[in-house]
């Protein structure tokens, strides 16, 4: 009898204490921890809770609050193991679990939808364009175009088509930004060694466009060189030959750049998007749709990027390949004779 009271006792869970981080931390160091301030954190619980509540107690079931605050924590550091030694409480596995369940809630489209969206209406359409002519008297634009690449594991299956062309395993991400850096459209779904312009063909956004339910003669979006001019998707002069064309490339260049200061932004405020994702290509996906989503929020609630002052230009610190101008035959010189005309209509030669 004592042996089998013995091995009951020794099979008897223990617990933790967990910290509550959200009544015992300033807003400043919830900002700083997790990147977003008790309010946010509350707010993105509330998106999430109904997934994310446990249906009973038993075994100490974590707090949708708590999933979240892991999971914020994981993703403005990039290492699991940050969760713990915050001395939050929960064991590994069960943070492990914690951020899965997490990923998954907050990536389901219709949570997505919510915060992510190319305008569509024109009176949204209008507010997109007035902000980009703010910026470099470009006319028309409503997003600037590029992908960027997130490092991950060398995956078990199909390795090969993960390492891009800097040899390294990746996901190729696009992303679409506004003006103000809002991300508008985001594919995080390709293997790192697809070509952004490949990323573009196949996409929604490019669909929207073909099929008219976004006007393409006078809504456009900027890319480099490597993707291919269309009327709706403005790509820089090669070699420019008049005065027009350098004064369109130089606006071109200082609106586009837009892009690139807003992929920096979202690697700075979510680190785990800077160095090497240690999940599985799926996971890692929802580990991009989710900074994605979170930045926005982010934005909507004007929360500010950790070390602010530090200058935008420094950003991204990826840097990017010159591209050929890349043409493909359907619509190739229809792209590049709306350019020319467009530059002709709205650009010329500085005083």
């Amino acid at each position: 009898m004592a042996e089998r009271q013995q091995a009951r006792q020794r099979l008897v869970k223990t617990f933790q204490e967990r910290r509550d981080v959200l009544n015992t931390l300033s807003d400043a160091e919830l900002l700083k921890r997790y990147r977003l301030d008790r309010a946010g954190v509350l707010f993105v619980t509330d998106l999430v809770r109904g997934a994310l509540q446990s249906p009973t107690s038993r075994s100490f079931a974590l707090t949708p609050e708590m999933k979240v605050i892991i999971t914020l924590r994981y993703l403005a550091t990039g290492k699991m193991q940050m969760c713990n030694s915050d001395d939050l409480g929960p064991s590994q596995s069960s943070v492990s679990k914690a951020i899965t369940d997490t990923l998954k809630a907050l990536t389901q489209p219709a949570i997505l939808v919510q915060f992510i969206r190319f305008p569509r209406t024109v009176p949204e359409i209008r507010e997109k364009q007035q902000e980009f002519v703010q910026v470099a008297n470009f006319p028309g634009i409503v997003g600037v175009i590029d992908c960027t690449h997130v490092r991950i594991l060398a995956p078990r299956e199909y390795e090969a088509d993960y390492v891009n062309r800097k040899n390294f395993h990746s996901i190729n991400t696009q992303l679409v930004f506004d003006a103000k850096y809002n991300i508008l459209n985001v594919v995080a779904n390709w293997p790192g060694s697809t070509h952004d312009a490949r990323i573009w063909r196949e996409s929604g956004l490019k669909r929207m466009f073909e099929d008219h339910h976004i006007p393409p003669d006078s809504c456009h979006l900027l890319g480099d060189s490597g993707y291919p001019c269309r009327r709706y998707l403005l790509t820089p002069f090669p070699r420019p030959q008049t005065d027009s064309q350098a004064a369109y490339n130089r606006a071109h260049k200082k609106t586009r750049s837009i892009v690139e200061r807003g992929i920096g932004q979202l690697k700075r405020r979510f680190h785990v998007l800077h160095g090497e994702v240690r999940l599985n290509p799926e996971k890692t996906c929802q580990v991009i749709l989710a900074c994605a989503l979170l930045h926005n929020i982010c934005k909507k609630r004007n929360i500010q990027l950790p070390d602010e002052n530090v200058a935008d230009a420094d950003d991204n610190m990826e840097v990017e390949d010159e591209h050929q101008e890349v043409q493909l035959p359907q619509d190739a010189a229809d792209g590049t004779r709306f350019r020319e005309v467009f530059c002709n209509h709205h650009f010329h030669a500085e005083p």
